[in-house]
C-alpha cells in the first residue's frame, strides 16, 4: 500500500501524541520507559577482538566455542542456524580454502561455509574454552562473530554487545574500584569516548581489541558493583570540546604533570613527530606550587623530588633504572637496530656492528612536563636522535622491559678514558601522561572532587554532556529519549540548528516543552532546561514535528554542570 503525504502526516502526528503519552506515564510511575515504547534508537553496539591468553593473536585458523546456557550457531551469509548446542557443549569451527567447517564431538555439522558465524546463548554466557583472564575462565556478555580477515584462511573471534555492558568489563580492569566512585565514573566517560572517538582504527574487522593496546576487556567475569554503580550513574555522559566529542587519552600515573598531546605522540595519518596540536589535550601541572619545567634544572630538580601531587600515592611517581655502560651498550645495539622501523631512530641503525662504543647520552628536546621528546646518542661511530616517547622508552630497556615513561633524566658516570661506566635513569610516571592520569584521579576522588572536577582538571576547556543525538524528518530517525544522572541541576540545551528547524518538542521528567528555536548557521542555541532537572536520574525525549520542508538533520545534546550565563 502506498501512503500519501497527508496519510503520512496523520501517522506521524498520532505516533508521537501516543509517545509523549507513554514518557509522561512512565515517569508519573517512577519507571523507565520501554525503550520500544519511546520508539528511542538502539544503543551503540561495539565489536571488540578476542585475543589469546597471551593478548598476542587476533587471528585463528581453529577456534573453539561455548556457553554457560544452550547456545546456537547461525550462517550470517544466509541467516540460517547451522547448528543448537546444549550449555557447555563445545563447537569447533576451523577455516579451511576461506570456508568455514562446524563440529560438535568432534564429528562434522557443516562445511564450506561462507560465514560470518555468529554464536548467541538468550540466556547464558559465551566463551572461548581455556581462555582466561584475570587468573579465571572469560565469559562475555552479547554475541560472538567469526569473521575472515585479510590473512589467508585465518578469521577474527569477536564480541559484539551494547557499550555499557561493554564499559562494565573495562572499567574495574583499567581502575582498581578502590580509587572510589567519582575516580570510576571519571574512568567510565574516558572510556565511552575512547570508543565513540578512538585515535586510530587500526582493526580491520572490530572498533577496539581487548588488551592495553586499545583499553582493557576482560568481559562479563570481572565485572564490580562499584564499577557497574558508576557506569549507570554516567550513561550517556561523554567529554566535548566546542561541540565535538574529545580524544580521551588517559594513563597510569603522569608523575604530578601532564603532557601536551602533541610532544608525546606521531600524527597518526602523516607519521611525522611531533603531531598536531590539541587544545584540549595541553599539559597541566598538579599544583600552582609546580613551576614550569623549561630548563634542564628545572626538570632535574622536579623528578630528584617528590612534590605534593595527585599522583604521590602511585608505585611508579619516582623511580629509577640502572645499567653498566657494557651493559647499556649491549641493549642500545638490539633496541636501536628493532625501532629503526618506525622512522623515529635517525640515523636508522640497520648492523648492530655499526653501533660503535657508547660515549654519551643526553636528553636535548623535552615537552611541557619535562617528557623527553628526543634522545642523543652519542658513539665513536656515529650519533643517533631517537624521538617520541614510546620510541625511547622502548629504546632504554632495562631487564627486556621498557621504561615506565619518558619523564626521565640520565646521570653518567665516566671511565678513565670518558667512557660511561655507571648510568642511572630517574624517572616519574608510567605511560605516555597525557589526559587523564588514573592515579591522580583516584587521588582527586578521594580528596573529594566530582568526575566532572576530574575531567576539568586533566582536560583543558571541556565539557561534559550527553551523548549528542541527531534527529531528522526521515523515518524513526525525527525522536530519541535519553536518561541520564546529575547532582547538580544546571543544565542547558545545546542545539545546532543550521538547517533552520523553528520547533522542537522536549520532554523532561514529564514537563513537556514546546520550544521556538532560532536557527543559526555557525552558533549553537542555548537554552536553560535547569528548572526542570532534578538531582539523580532524568529522562529526556527529543521530538521534532512533522514537516515536508526539512529532510536535514539537527544535532542537540545537554552540558551538563554548566555556567548558564550565555543561554537563553
Amino acid at each position: 500500500m502506498i501512503l500519501d503525504k497527508i496519510t503520512l502526516r496523520k501517522l506521524s502526528i498520532m505516533k508521537k501524541l501516543l509517545l509523549v503519552f507513554f514518557v509522561l506515564l512512565g515517569v508519573l510511575l517512577q519507571i523507565a520507559p520501554d525503550a520500544e515504547a519511546v520508539q528511542a534508537k538502539g544503543g551503540k553496539m561495539v565489536k571488540v577482538g578476542i585475543s589469546d591468553n597471551n593478548f598476542a593473536n587476533y587471528y585463528f585458523q581453529t577456534a573453539e566455542i561455548s556457553a554457560t546456557d544452550d547456545f546456537e550457531l547461525i550462517d550470517k551469509s544466509t541467516g540460517s542456524v547451522i547448528c543448537e548446542f546444549l550449555a557447555n557443549t563445545i563447537a569447533t569451527i576451523e577455516m579451511k580454502d576461506g570456508l568455514f567447517d562446524v563440529y560438535m564431538n568432534g564429528k562434522e555439522v557443516a562445511n564450506g561455509l561462507t560465514g560470518p558465524i555468529a554464536a548467541n546463548s538468550e540466556n547464558g554466557f559465551l566463551y572461548v574454552p581455556n581462555l582466561k583472564r584475570a587468573g579465571k575462565p572469560a565469559i562475555y556478555r552479547g554475541t560472538f562473530e567469526l569473521t575472515k580477515t585479510q590473512k589467508e584462511d585465518k578469521f577474527s573471534i569477536i564480541n559484539v554487545l551494547d557499550l555499557e555492558s561493554y564499559l562494565r568489563g573495562v572499567v574495574p580492569n583499567e581502575m582498581p574500584v578502590a580509587f572510589g566512585l567519582e575516580a570510576l565514573k571519571a574512568q567510565t566517560i574516558t572510556a565511552r569516548n575512547y570508543v565513540l572517538k578512538p585515535r586510530e582504527r587500526n582493526y580491520h574487522n572490530f572498533d577496539v581489541c581487548d588488551s592495553v593496546a586499545c583499553q582493557v576487556y576482560f568481559g562479563a567475569g570481572t565485572e564490580q558493583t562499584l564499577s557497574d554503580r558508576a557506569i549507570v550513574e554516567t550513561e550517556n555522559i561523554v567529554a566535548m570540546y566546542n561541540g565535538e566529542l574529545i580524544l580521551a587519552l588517559y594513563s597510569s600515573t603522569a608523575g604530578g604533570h601532564t603532557e601536551s598531546y602533541e610532544n608525546a605522540f606521531s600524527d597518526p595519518n602523516a607519521k611525522t613527530f611531533p603531531a598536531v596540536q590539541i587544545p584540549y589535550l595541553k599539559g597541566v601541572p598538579d599544583n600552582d606550587k609546580i613551576g614550569k619545567l623549561e630548563k634542564e634544572g628545572d626538570v632535574i630538580a622536579f623528578y630528584k623530588d617528590t612534590p605534593a601531587t595527585f599522583d604521590n600515592k602511585s608505585p611508579y611517581f619516582r623511580w629509577s633504572r640502572e645499567w653498566s655502560g657494557q651493559e647499556l651498550e649491549n641493549v642500545l645495539k638490539k633496541t636501536l637496530k628493532a625501532n629503526s622501523s618506525t622512522g623515529f631512530v635517525r640515523p636508522a641503525l640497520q648492523n648492530e656492528n655499526d653501533f660503535g662504543k657508547l660515549k654519551n647520552i643526553k636528553v636535548i628536546r623535552r615537552g611541557v612536563s619535562g617528557k623527553a621528546m628526543a634522545v642523543q646518542i652519542e658513539t665513536d661511530k656515529n650519533t643517533f636522535v631517537v624521538q617520541k616517547e614510546l620510541v625511547i622508552r622502548r629504546v632504554f630497556k632495562k631487564s627486556e622491559k621498557a621504561l615506565p615513561s619518558a619523564n626521565i633524566i640520565f646521570e653518567i658516570s665516566s671511565d678513565a678514558q670518558g667512557y660511561p661506566e655507571k648510568i642511572v635513569v630517574t624517572g616519574g610516571g608510567f605511560g605516555h601522561g597525557v589526559g587523564m592520569s588514573q592515579w591522580g584521579a583516584g587521588m582527586m576522588a578521594s580528596m573529594g572532587y566530582s568526575y566532572d572536577e576530574i575531567l576539568k582538571h586533566y582536560y583543558t576547556g571541556i565539557q561534559t554532556t550527553t551523548v549528542p543525538v541527531t534527529l531528522t524528518n526521515e523515518p524513526n530517525q525525527d525522536i530519541e529519549t535519553q536518561v541520564f544522572y546529575t547532582k547538580n541541576k544546571n543544565t542547558v540545551l545545546k542545539i545546532e540548528n543550521k538547517f533552520q528547524f523553528t520547533n522542537l518538542t522536549v520532554v523532561i521528567n514529564r514537563k513537556q516543552l514546546n520550544l521556538e528555536i532560532a536557527p543559526h548557521p555557525f552558533k549553537l542555541v542555548e537554552v536553560d532546561i535547569s528548572p526542570y532537572i532534578q538531582k539523580g536520574r532524568n529522562q529526556i525525549t527529543f521530538m521534532l514535528p512533522y514537516t515536508d520542508n526539512h529532510k536535514k538533520s539537527v544535532k542537540i545534546y545537554a552540558e551538563l554542570n554548566c555556567d548558564k550565563r550565555n543561554s537563553q
